[in-house]
Formats: structure tokens, sequence, C-alpha cells
């Protein structure tokens, strides 16, 4: 069974800088996370549930898992496009990512995180998200629809 409020997705462009650059001259390993984060925060603002709103709805969302495939390193100055893509809702929220070279379009990394909806109030992780995001994704597909514009893609401008 497919989920047609699913998938959702938004691509960012990004530039190395310094400071993420180890000894080899690549980007370190550790430092993926945070453009992935980036991504990850401008999918949420598409469909209107960022972290502060998260919160205000009495949920916070942990990261529980994250798996990075590195296929190409990443070097200082390369601009490169992080696609952050929705692909699982009802009981967690599953982001799969993409990061392409923006020039070339060639494949440099994949990976995945996932989070739960966790109560503020009870500090107890819920089994089921929140029904004020199936709500979220609702609200974005019709306006999306409302514009004429494919009802799956919010792409970040």
């Amino acid at each position: 069974m497919t989920d047609t409020l699913l998938p959702i997705s938004t691509t960012i462009d990004i530039e190395i800088p310094f400071q993420d650059i180890d000894a080899m001259e690549i980007v370190w390993h550790g430092n993926y996370p945070r453009n992935l984060e980036i991504a990850r925060c401008a999918l949420l603002d598409c469909i209107e549930y960022d972290y502060p709103r998260m919160r205000d709805s009495g949920y916070a969302w942990p990261i529980i898992d994250m798996r990075i495939k590195y296929i190409k390193p990443l070097h200082f100055k390369q601009r490169i496009c992080v696609c952050a893509t929705l692909t699982e809702f009802e009981n967690r929220l599953k982001i799969e990512f993409l990061i392409t070279d923006a020039h070339t379009g060639e494949k440099l990394s994949k990976a995945y995180s996932i989070q739960v909806a966790v109560d503020m109030r009870t500090k107890e992780m819920c089994f089921v998200s929140p029904p004020l995001l199936r709500e979220k994704l609702v609200d974005y597909q019709q306006k999306k629809r409302a514009l004429n514009q494919p009802p799956a893609t919010g792409l970040l401008s």
C-alpha cells in the first residue's frame, strides 16, 4: 500500500566550507550529519512542522538511527546538492538523503535518519506518530495542488 502523502522532497545547495576539511583535504566524515541536518530542517520547513513547532505541539523528535554511505569524498569549495525525502511518517519519521555534485550530478553520498515522537510531558516514546504530523502533510499536499505544482515535491528556492 502506498501513501498518497509521500514522498515529500526538498533539495538544498551547499558550498563546502574550509572548517569541514580534515588533514587529508577532504570533508571529515563527522561533518556530513551537519549537511543532512540543514536539508532535514529545510524539509520540515516545507511541511510547516519544524523543530520549534514540534516542541510547541508537545513532542520532541530525537534521531534514533542514522546511516551514511560515503561514496566519494567532498572537497573544499565544492558545491553539493543535498536532497532530503520524507519516506515514512506513520510510526516514525524516516528521511532519506542523497548528496550529489551540484555541477555534474555525480552521486557522492547517501544516508537516512529515523526520528520518533516522544511526548514531552510523559517522556514516553510514541509508537504512532501524532495526528498533527498527518495534518501537516495533508495541508502541504493541498497547498501544492492549489498552486498547481506537483504535490510530492517541495523544492527549496
